[in-house]
């Protein structure tokens, strides 16, 4: 089995139920299951986008590759209402994104699929749940596990824990 992380967020209608739908459906995947998730965090989008985030990640356990993935995590988009890629644009709201931010200490820079994610290390709404699930998790290209790159992250935006109450 290979490990995976999976950042999750939403900014579109319920997004706290198309959170928790999306990692219902990963968790049904063919021979994967969620071994933790992070808490849940309330964030300040980028670009032009309007409407905060709810951002987390999930752990998964994987008989995937990670194009194999990639695939299945589309598919999911896609069935929860994201238009396909050829649709959409970088900074666009999002019912659902899925993104594979680490698998095992794999380093793959091809044109549909780059790992670890190309921007993590630049973002704290990624940096900060993942922290949680996997601080000691080495980037495989930077050297440094996650608290480090968490504690020298030097995005402004702001990412905020979600209350219990909120939550539910």
């Amino acid at each position: 089995m290979s490990i995976a992380f999976v950042g999750i967020g939403s900014n579109l209608g319920n997004r706290l139920e198309h959170y928790e739908k999306a990692v219902g459906m990963i968790s049904e995947l063919p021979n994967t299951s969620v071994v933790l998730q992070s808490r849940l965090y309330e964030t300040e989008p980028h670009g032009d986008v309007t409407g905060w985030y709810i951002n987390g990640v999930v752990k998964l356990a994987t008989e995937f590759s990670p194009p194999q993935l990639l695939v299945r995590l589309k598919e999911i988009e896609i069935e929860m209402g994201r238009p396909p890629e050829s649709l959409r644009g970088k900074w666009v709201a999002r019912v659902i994104d899925l993104d594979i931010l680490l698998f095992n200490e794999c380093v793959l820079n091809q044109r549909d699929i780059q790992i670890p994610h190309p921007e993590m290390h630049r973002r704290r709404f990624v940096l900060l749940p993942l922290s949680e699930i996997a601080g000691n998790q080495v980037h495989p290209q930077l050297g440094l596990n996650v608290s480090k790159l968490l504690a020298r992250v030097t995005d402004s935006k702001r990412v905020v824990r979600l209350s219990l109450v909120q939550q539910t």
